[in-house]
């Protein structure tokens, strides 16, 4: 039993030495970034006497996805994403949120930097509302538009992107058209 398991451990220690050599071309990333931009949707007045905008391009995203590597030169990444905008007070809240599903072609200019265009679908983008300013709830269609970004590399695991979305978001009966374009920055993780 004990040369099973020193075969079945070194056989297992080889094969992992042995991907580790020829990296996967796919990989998974996870990131976080702020955004900022677009349409003023509202603004809160605070007791205090400060006030705050909320924004269809702002303000805070998360993303998780995957990231496949077609050639030296092209790579395709696929992320779903959680993007939101929020105001909070003591007696009420209101926030802006939507969930967009993003596929993005890359070019690799060299190691550190690649650069890309793509598609952005963002599903259920709605205000809602709480407390004191209860009532500001409204549901907008959901949407697609296009995205370009730059990322670079400061390791083959940790990248920092630069974007911009062209977002606009529509519902009869809300002032016309939203705009929600936004610019961006985000730190990804790949593992």
């Amino acid at each position: 039993m004990k040369k099973f398991v020193f075969a079945f451990a070194s056989l297992f220690a080889l094969t992992a030495a042995a991907q580790a050599q020829t990296a996967s071309p796919l990989r998974f990333m996870v990131g976080a970034g702020l955004s900022f931009g677009g349409d003023k949707l509202t603004t809160v007045e605070f007791t205090d006497g400060h006030s705050e905008d909320l924004r269809a391009g702002g303000l805070v995203y998360l993303t998780a996805g995957a990231d496949y590597r077609i050639s030296e030169s092209f790579s395709l990444q696929g992320t779903v994403n959680y993007h939101v905008n929020n105001s909070s007070g003591d007696n009420g809240d209101v926030r802006f949120e939507r969930f967009p599903v993003e596929l993005v072609g890359y070019y690799h200019i060299n190691q550190e930097w690649r650069v890309g265009a793509g598609v952005r679908y963002t599903s259920k983008p709605k205000i809602s509302s709480s407390g004191v300013l209860d009532g500001m709830d409204f549901k907008f269609d959901n949407t697609t538009s296009g995205l370009i970004e730059a990322e670079y590399f400061y390791s083959p695991k940790l990248g920092v992107k630069m974007r911009y979305v062209n977002e606009k978001f529509k519902k009869s009966g809300y002032r016309g058209d939203v705009n929600g374009s936004h610019f961006g920055i985000s730190a990804n993780y790949y593992f």
